[in-house]
């Protein structure tokens, strides 16, 4: 008997982005057109991650929408 393996990813995307010297949350800045939150995402997806929770802080509004 095999049993199905579920995977879930953990995305830690918390940063304040202090060093970036911008109000935007690290995460939400653009590397090639898409905010940078989007490439862990992404990835953990390919990687056949079914479900994938990201750790929000500050910014969490924008982080989320």
């Amino acid at each position: 008997m095999t049993e199905a393996v579920t995977r879930t990813a953990v995305v830690l995307a918390a940063g304040k982005g202090t060093r970036m010297k911008s109000a935007t949350p690290k995460v939400l800045h653009a590397i090639a057109g898409r905010p940078m939150i989007h490439y862990p995402v992404r990835a953990a997806i390919e990687a056949g991650a079914r479900s994938v929770v990201v750790v929000v802080g500050h910014g969490r509004e924008g982080v989320e929408a």
